[in-house]
């Protein structure tokens, strides 16, 4: 799962650089189209071929679902707000999806809340500058990050039970079909601007989809809702590392205490006070 928030968080370099060339609805639809056929040659795992189709049909749809509204409210909040206060309240699934816990029976320990609020001060001080203030912007982005705890949820409850290549298979189609109607509807999808931005697509299709996706899948067979969330909150530590590397973009002492503060509430979040 770590490794996976390695990936997410680099696909923010990904993804900065494929808005030169198109839409955000566009890139996600592709992207996530490419996710889903990078899946293809591993649908044996797991006894993914005997398992049918009609079984993951309404929980990879429902997953997806929630993964394009995500995507879609964090886009349309970052017209009236700062990348930075976007990036930290998207961050706050991580204490959405235990306060989620709650009304459906699910017990969170006090390690992993504690770990959830010390990754979120962590946030704080990687993404805000200057004064706190609310706006519609910021309304709307906090949506955004209540539906990504919602998935986070839908994935702990389903692939336990499910082949992980065709429940995430299913999940990437939905968010493209969903991404590209959106991009018919309200962008110029434009194919030779597409190919001009292959390789930022490639990467966010294989790896921050394709992979990545396929791990929060796979690892939360086994690992709790609560402290995966804690974890995938993670990625926002490696953005900011891939902005200093690929962008040349500097870390300021207060960023560099905020990751360590996110990396304090991941280690925090898988003590086991029964062991």
């Amino acid at each position: 799962m770590l490794l996976g928030s390695a990936i997410w968080g680099f696909a923010f370099v990904a993804q900065k650089e494929a808005m030169k060339y198109m839409g955000p609805f566009t890139f996600n639809g592709v992207r996530f189209a490419l996710g889903a056929i990078a899946l293809i040659p591993f649908l044996g795992i797991e006894g993914g071929r005997r398992f049918p189709w009609r079984g993951v049909i309404y929980p990879g749809a429902l997953a997806g679902l929630f993964i394009f509204l995500g995507v879609s409210f964090q886009q349309v909040g970052l017209l009236y707000t700062s990348a930075g206060k976007a990036g930290f309240i998207t961050g706050l699934y991580v204490i959405l999806v235990p306060i989620l816990g709650i009304f459906i029976g699910k017990k969170t320990s006090l390690p992993v809340w504690a770990g959830a609020a010390l990754a979120s001060i962590g946030m704080y001080f990687l993404s805000i500058q200057g004064k706190i203030s609310i706006n519609r912007g910021d309304l709307l982005v906090l949506a955004g990050a209540l539906f990504w705890a919602i998935q986070i949820h839908i994935i702990g409850k389903f692939s336990p039970k499910l082949p992980p290549i065709k429940l995430a298979m299913v999940e990437f189609w939905t968010v493209s079909l969903l991404s590209l109607g959106l991009a018919f509807l309200t962008e110029e999808i434009s194919v030779p601007a597409i190919v001009k931005g292959w390789l930022p697509i490639l990467y966010a299709g294989v790896f921050s989809a394709g992979i990545a996706y396929t791990i929060q899948v796979v690892a939360q067979r086994k690992a709790p809702p609560s402290p995966a969330a804690v974890i995938m909150s993670l990625e926002s530590v490696f953005a900011v590392i891939g902005g200093w590397i690929f962008l040349g973009e500097v870390l300021s002492s207060k960023e560099i205490l905020g990751c360590l503060l996110m990396f304090a509430g991941m280690v925090l979040a898988q003590v086991d006070l029964k062991g």
